[in-house]
């Protein structure tokens, strides 16, 4: 049985996913990168080995992330890829006829356009984290609440409160006027998810002709509240794949499935 695993090495999280020789999900594993990237790293990827049958092979594994070109190096992996790859031929294998991807992770987001199953175009965020992850993590933490009521609180809203995210500084500053104004903490919550969603369109987004069929992938796409914020927005449906926090390390081992398919005429390895 042959397996293919990627990593995805990530400033906030690291995350390792194996799939088989038909690009089936197995197992995956994700952590907390906790500054320690090279051993976080070796740490998932021993998860998902541990998961795997005793009759199981490891064939390739394929790195992505911000950390993977010193992951690779340390643990002598040779096949790299960068995250708008790893993204694209994830979310080709969920919706093979996705127009545009939309990622955002802890730290950066991303939008990939994409044509007859190819990324044709991208953009990604400047150094604001204002329309990431760790954006909602921040504020849910001023708020006093955990990211996972996050979005279960924001349902409740009735009318969502104007927030100005263009970056953190003044997200903060409209939420402590509306706490002090009275607001609702549901109605700030949906706020942020509105500002977070409008942010990252304007900004990521900015110049590009976005269309649909849509996919929402990254850790933020766990989040429902964002999924029906940037609904709203665009008024088209976003498709959420399943483990939406895993897509990269996901699409890095569809990758390493690709760089090892053999061509059988030839005998070679296929690096198309």
């Amino acid at each position: 049985m042959q397996i293919f695993i990627g990593i995805d090495s990530g400033s906030v999280s690291t995350k390792a996913a194996c799939c088989d020789l038909e690009g089936n999900l197995l197992t995956f594993s994700y952590l907390p990168t906790g500054g320690q990237p090279l051993l976080t790293a070796q740490e998932v990827l021993q998860t998902v080995k541990k998961a795997l049958p005793s009759y199981a092979e490891v064939t390739a594994i394929c790195l992505t992330g911000s950390a993977r070109k010193l992951v690779a190096a340390s643990l002598k992996i040779g096949i790299i890829k960068n995250e708008i790859t790893a993204q694209a031929m994830a979310a080709v294998k969920f919706m093979p006829d996705v127009a545009t991807v939309l990622e955002i992770g802890g730290q950066d987001s991303k939008i990939i356009l994409m044509e007859n199953g190819l990324p044709i175009d991208f953009a990604m965020n400047t150094v604001c984290a204002a329309g990431t992850g760790s954006f909602l993590d921040h504020q849910a933490a001023r708020l006093g609440i955990n990211i996972e009521e996050f979005a279960s609180l924001a349902a409740k809203s009735q009318k969502a409160t104007s927030i100005d995210a263009r970056c953190t500084v003044f997200a903060e500053s409209a939420m402590i006027s509306a706490q002090q104004n009275g607001a609702a903490k549901e109605d700030i919550t949906y706020g942020l998810a509105q500002a977070l969603a409008a942010n990252f369109l304007n900004n990521v987004g900015a110049g590009k002709t976005l269309k649909g069929p849509y996919i929402f992938q990254g850790g933020v796409a766990c989040n429902q509240a964002i999924v029906l914020a940037l609904q709203q927005n665009l008024n088209e449906n976003i498709n959420v794949p399943p483990y939406p926090h895993i897509s990269g390390a996901y699409g890095a081992a569809l990758c390493a499935l690709k760089e090892s398919s053999t061509d059988k005429k030839r005998g070679v390895l296929n690096y198309d």
